[in-house]
Order: structure tokens, then sequence, then C-alpha cells
């Protein structure tokens, strides 16, 4: 793990700080509310170093479990461990971890450095050793220079960083993060998206990160853990989430999917309405099956037919301009529709038929992807 200011290792708490992150591993996790379920038997193992985003729609229970994971909420059942150490019943104080909160929760009386070093005060560090500490978490985040600026000086990129800042000075090993940069606008967003990615390689602590936002999450996780009613779905690599989903609630919160119904007419083909689709992947069993079709898969046909290749023809419903990409709309002959993405420039754009006119796709058998139908939960829903 990256060093913030020269000094030997100390111990804390008889653990060892030794380089590197700490491993998570979640056992059995329930929250209950009264009759509300929050969080369903939640078991998810973190590796050290690794960055793991919970993502999820409101409800799904990811807050509920970082809140856990923190020590802000107890377990109804279940248990918490980091490396060797049962944390569960531990207040946050003593479970050694940064956290960097939604609204960033910086003191606004007190100076950057002031906001930086609270976390050395609060574990009686030596008070020698605050300054260079405060201008090396300063500098890993960019803010070099800013120790004596007032907090309301700042944009909201600049008191991201000092919260950020703040959350590694005492060199934690693990960091938990609750929808840290939802407060910003969509361009500094992504900007900080890029900055976080690149920070988590040079500090080498664990990274249990809180979003909504799919797009944000596949661009820092090493894994993304998708949760629903409480409960978790699906955990894997990025890509591994998008291509291979394990039904189509996931399907439909990774990427820009259109979710149509098929029928399982052979092993490796399924019919969507008159159109017969092949797949280059096995098609699971089960009446409630879908065709997650992305929208960067579909390509416009040419004049040749390639019989290798799925086709599908509609009519254009709408064409929606989105900046560096066109949106067309389409309908099936069977009344079900899906969407593609175009590039709005003007080579591709002349591709496309007016709003009326037919159209034909492809879809390669490799982007064929049919999973099972997600089940909906009947009982009281989960909350946060």
């Amino acid at each position: 793990m990256a060093r913030i200011g020269a000094r030997p290792r100390q111990r804390n708490g008889g653990r060892s700080l030794d380089q590197g992150g700490e491993s998570v591993d979640i056992r059995a996790a329930s929250k209950n509310y009264g009759a509300v379920r929050a969080l369903d038997n939640v078991t998810l193992n973190v590796a050290p170093r690794e960055f793991v985003s919970l993502l999820g729609p409101s409800g799904s229970g990811k807050t509920t479990l970082l809140g856990i994971l923190g020590g802000f909420i107890q377990p109804s059942s279940g248990s918490i461990h980091f490396g060797d150490r049962d944390v569960t019943f531990l207040p946050p104080h003593k479970r050694d971890i940064g956290v960097v909160f939604q609204n960033y929760a910086l003191f606004p009386h007190m100076s950057v450095g002031e906001n930086v070093a609270f976390p050395l005060r609060a574990r009686r560090i030596a008070k020698a050793e605050w300054a260079a500490r405060v201008r090396g978490a300063l500098a890993m985040v960019g803010l070099s220079g800013y120790e004596t600026r007032g907090i309301a000086q700042l944009s909201g990129g600049q008191r991201q960083r000092v919260a950020l800042a703040r959350a590694m000075i005492f060199e934690p090993r693990l960091i938990l993060m609750d929808e840290p940069l939802s407060a910003l606008d969509k361009q500094l967003r992504e900007a900080m998206q890029i900055e976080l990615r690149e920070l988590h390689k040079r500090i080498g602590a664990t990274i249990i990160y809180v979003t909504h936002d799919q797009r944000e999450a596949l661009t820092m996780s090493d894994r993304v853990a998708i949760l629903k009613d409480g409960q978790l779905v699906q955990i894997d690599r990025p890509e591994r989430l998008h291509d291979y989903p394990a039904d189509s609630f996931v399907a439909s919160f990774i990427g820009e999917a259109s979710l149509l119904p098929v029928r399982r007419i052979g092993a490796c083909s399924v019919a969507l309405g008159p159109a017969v689709l092949k797949s280059a992947r096995a098609i699971p069993d089960g009446e409630a099956l879908m065709l997650a079709v992305h929208s960067e898969k579909l390509l416009i046909a040419d004049g040749v037919a390639d019989a290798a290749l799925n086709r599908l023809t509609g009519t254009v419903t709408d064409i929606v301009y989105q900046g560096e990409s066109l949106r067309v709309f389409l309908q099936l002959a069977d009344g079900t529709s899906l969407s593609l993405r175009q590039p709005s420039h003007y080579q591709a754009s002349r591709l496309l038929p007016p709003v009326g006119g037919e159209l034909t796709v492809t879809l390669h058998p490799e982007d064929t992807i049919v999973v099972p139908k997600a089940q909906e939960k009947s009982n009281e829903k989960a909350r946060e």
C-alpha cells in the first residue's frame, strides 16, 4: 500500500498493518426491520486489494450491507470478518476502516488540513506526524498546497478529494464508499471515476463501493455484486456480468439491453415470433426465457445475406439523437420492440431509413444471449 508520510509501521489493536488490503468475509448476513427483510442471507468474499462495487436499484439492500460492514448497522444474523478478525459487533471506530460518505461529511468550520487530519486526532497519533501525513494525503489526491483553504472555497470535486484524503490518511486496509460521486455533474463524475480507479491501483487498499450507476461500477470495479430485494443475485467481473448475466434482471441492469420473450426450440436455438435465432451458447431449460439484446451488438444488415447471422426485420418507430450516437427503436412483426445504437456521423446515419421505414438488423450467435426470466419477489419489498 502506498505510504503517506515516512514512519515505521505500527500495530493497531494487536493487528500488524502489513502492506496491502484487507480481506472481507460476509457470512450469511441478514437484516430485518420488523416484518421487512432488508438484507437476506448474503454471503460474499472480497479479496485483499480488490475493488468491489455493490450495485442495485433503490431498496436492493446495498446501503444496508455497507452499513453492516462499517458497524453503523448490526445484522440480525450472520457475521462479518476482516481478515482473521470477527468484527460483527465492533463499533465503527474500532474497525480501522476508512469511510467516504455521499455528502462528504466535512467539517465546514475547519480548514482542509484540519479536516484531513481529524482521523489522526481521533486515533491519538502523535501531533508531530500530522503535517507530513496531511501533505502526503493531499498530494495523493491532487490537492497539494490546499491545507489552509476553507471548505466553502472548494468545488464539489475538490471536496470529494478532501473526503478521500481524510479516509486514507491513517492508511486503512479497507475503505468503504457510499455513492461518493452522485452529487457531481456528469463530466466531473466520469473524470473522478478514472481518478478513483488509478488511486486504487496506487494505494493498494481494499475498496467496497456502493452505487446505483452501472456505468460507474463497470468503469472502476474488479468485480461487481448485483443485489435485488436484499439478495445477492450475481457477482462477477464487469465483462462477465455484461455477456453472461444470470437472469433477465442482471441483463436489464448491466448495459443497454432489450428483453424479449422467446421460446426454446432446440439446444442452441429459440423462436422469437416467426424468427428462429441461433445461439453459440446452450439455451437454458424452462418456459420463461428472455432474449437479452444489447443495443450495441445489433448491426444494420448489408446487402449480402450471411446464413451464420441472425436477422430481424422491423419498422423504425423513432430515432433519438444522443450526441455521439443515434438510438434507433424498432417494432418487430410480432409487436415486440428493441433498440440499436448507430454512430451519429454522416456515413453511418445515412444507412438508416426514416421513421416508418423498414430496417433489417443482424445479431451474431455469440451475442445471442438467452436467460431465465427473473422471479419477482411476492412478499414485502426490501428496503435500504
